[in-house]
């Protein structure tokens, strides 16, 4: 079956918006395993404009469940990788301005480059993933750099504001889906998923693990991240793998 992993990175921008200590991320990620949360994401970045050095070092310290380290392919974030050793690192695109990841990885002509970077990462035992888009060739290049993962950006799907560009994303998806399969990758999903679109994904296949932060935190400001979690946990049960 498909599981829910947890991204606690809105918590930390909420404290971070006041430089202070509340609400604290690592609580927030130790609530979300209670409530049926596979593992835990966090995204270092480089500015550090949410999620701080300890709050990656505790979460892995703390929690009992997967610690999923996001982070850019640079010699800093392979540094804490190998240091904290979380279950995954998922190499993500980083740009300063962004609000949040605005698209994928591209892996294409820079296979052997994510190849020797991920070396060191796996000789710890760390698994890999690869944030990328829907992209065939994105996913055949992926294939070959030693990534056990991807993690299909789903991202356009979900902004997408009429029904047919909708579609039109969702076939890419689940075309990404059975490409990355016939591989040999494994499959997550994440970026823009909510309780109301993920439901698309229902009897999908080959769908290891969604990866959800944002409508979570957003509904745990109305029901607690209890219920937030809960809920969004059990709508995962449902689906087939």
């Amino acid at each position: 079956m498909p599981v829910l992993v947890v991204n606690v990175d809105h918590v930390a921008t909420l404290r971070q918006a006041r430089m202070g200590i509340e609400p604290e991320p690592v609580t927030a990620a130790y609530m979300a395993e209670q409530a049926g949360a596979t593992g835990i994401i966090v995204h270092l970045r480089e500015d550090r404009r949410h999620i701080q050095d300890r709050d990656v070092r505790l979460i892995k310290e703390t929690c009992n469940t997967r610690l999923h380290l996001e982070m850019a392919a640079t010699d800093e974030m392979q540094r804490i990788a190998l240091k904290t050793e979380p279950e995954m690192v998922c190499l993500v695109p980083e740009k300063r301005q962004e609000l949040t990841t605005e698209g994928g990885l591209n892996c294409i002509g820079r296979e052997q480059e994510l190849k020797d970077f991920l070396a060191p990462v796996h000789e710890k035992g760390i698994r890999a993933s690869l944030f990328i888009d829907a992209d065939p060739k994105q996913i055949e290049a992926a294939s070959a750099t030693g990534a056990e993962f991807i993690e299909i950006h789903t991202g356009h799907y979900a902004d997408a504001k009429k029904i047919d560009a909708r579609n039109v994303e969702l076939e890419k998806i689940l075309k990404g889906i059975v490409l990355a399969n016939d591989l040999g990758l494994k499959v997550n999903l994440g970026h823009g998923l909510n309780y109301r679109n993920i439901l698309n994904f229902k009897d999908v296949p080959g769908i290891k693990e969604y990866s959800i932060g944002h409508a979570i935190m957003a509904r745990a400001i109305y029901v607690g991240i209890d219920r937030a979690v809960r809920d969004m946990a059990e709508l995962i049960r449902t689906f087939a793998d």
